[in-house]
């Protein structure tokens, strides 16, 4: 019986995929059988051995592992043991030889997150690609800045846009520089000091990570630490954040009083169960709820990093609820968030609606600014805009008309200069050209 949300409404079959069990156990085997090719290839094991050990992978059955691990309690020791089952010969005796469970544990994990790196790599890029492309279609549409909740002096859909692409972008780089901190196992033994290996401790693990296309710790006890994947949990919180705010940019430009977004809505698709008109941004109201339990699990990967000495056993269970969470949940809002992008709609009614709906107010600062550029000090120009702004507001009257009857500012613009300046197209300053400009470095970079 299906109990977890993300057994049955949150994920992607190819995240979810990485964290089952039987993922989870082939990892484990190909890790144990790595370790036995890497000690033949220096002659502790005996080659055979090795062939042997390496021929059990897709053999071992997980069905088998957990009646072991029900008679010894022991979940590391119940894959050895179904290992050596399925080896021919005496073959099985060398399974494990020399290593401690977190050899096998944590080198297993990084084959696992490189899997799930992947797949977060290759979905943020394609959500990259939809905002650039957005971002150019909508580089010289017009739209009300707002600060402090606020309409401020106009900006353009696409110059957001390409904010947020650049934020993708970010994201993406700072992946590829954790990758080599994330993705690599050891050999370590006991306590980390290879004593079990001998003189060939160091090459041993090498060799597996070799075999394994992974990088090696540099040092170690007897698990990785946890700043490692810490980092990449604070990543995923991260990207959560970001995605957090498109969201709630979306939600809010979708308010009825607002309307200059709206989310895709299908042609049967209901929106409320009482209210048949109802249209509400379901999606984007889940990647924003989603995004809360990615940051919640920071916390408590970074605590997974301070273990007792050479280590103890709080990091486990926490880990295994961590690390599929995390990881499908962020593919999850990564790939909710390239619909909602993909069938964002544009109100235009409603765009051109609240640019005009401070009468003029909203152009200030482009009046202020001619003055000044005219011979009146900065801050003179200032205060006499914001008084004829106070009354405009005060009367409800066009920001124009009120402008046109100050004497001193008339003396200075035209009724055609007036019109001009208070028009929101002919204020965005670069802002078409630093989405164009973003738009083909980007679009170079990832050959979108």
């Amino acid at each position: 019986m299906a109990i977890h949300p993300i057994e049955f409404r949150y994920g992607t079959p190819e995240m979810k995929a990485v964290w089952t069990q039987e993922k989870r156990l082939e990892t484990l085997v190909r890790t144990e059988a790595a370790l036995a090719k890497a000690e033949a290839d220096i002659g502790l094991i005996p080659k055979d051995a090795a062939e042997k050990i390496e021929k059990t992978i897709p053999l071992v059955r997980q069905e088998r592992v957990e009646e072991i691990e029900r008679e010894i309690n022991h979940d590391t020791m119940a894959v050895v043991k179904a290992i050596s089952e399925q080896c021919e010969g005496d073959a099985g005796k060398w399974v494990h030889f020399g290593a401690t469970s977190n050899d096998i544990l944590d080198t297993a994990t990084a084959l696992q997150c490189a899997e799930a790196v992947s797949i977060l790599d290759g979905r943020l890029k394609k959500l990259l690609a939809v905002l650039v492309r957005l971002a150019e279609e909508h580089k010289k549409t017009v739209c009300c800045g707002r600060t402090h909740g606020q309409i401020g002096v106009p900006t353009t859909y696409g110059l957001r846009l390409a904010i947020w692409a650049s934020e993708i972008d970010r994201h993406l780089d700072r992946l590829s520089q954790l990758r080599p901190r994330l993705l690599v196992g050891q050999m370590t033994g006991a306590v980390g000091t290879q004593a079990a290996f001998g003189k060939d401790g160091i090459e041993i693990q090498k060799k597996v990570m070799e075999y394994l296309g992974l990088g090696c710790v540099d040092v170690s006890n007897q698990l990785i630490q946890r700043d490692r994947h810490a980092e990449f949990v604070m990543w995923m919180a991260g990207v959560a954040t970001t995605l957090d705010k498109i969201g709630i940019e979306i939600r809010t430009m979708q308010r009825s009083e607002i309307g200059e977004l709206e989310e895709g809505f299908g042609k049967k698709q209901v929106g409320s169960s009482t209210m048949p008109h109802k249209r509400n941004p379901i999606k984007c109201e889940q990647i924003c709820g989603l995004a809360r339990i990615i940051r919640g699990f920071v916390e408590t990967e970074l605590l997974n990093n301070t273990l007792w000495d050479e280590r103890d056993l709080t990091n486990s269970s926490s880990e295994r609820i961590v690390f599929p969470e995390t990881t499908i949940l962020t593919d999850h809002i990564i790939n909710l968030a390239v619909r909602v992008m993909e069938g964002l709609r544009f109100d235009e009614t409603g765009i051109r609606r609240n640019l005009d709906l401070l009468n003029g107010l909203n152009m200030g600062e482009a009046v202020m600014i001619e003055l000044t550029l005219r011979g009146v000090g900065r801050q003179e120009a200032h205060e006499r805009v914001r008084v004829c702004a106070m009354k405009a507001h005060d009367e409800r009257r066009h920001f124009r008309d009120v402008l046109l009857e100050d004497k001193d500012i008339s003396k200075i613009l035209s009724a055609d200069d007036i019109e001009n300046l208070v028009s929101p197209d002919r204020y965005i300053g670069t802002a078409v050209e630093q989405v164009e400009n973003l738009a083909a470095k980007l679009t170079e970079k990832y050959s979108l």
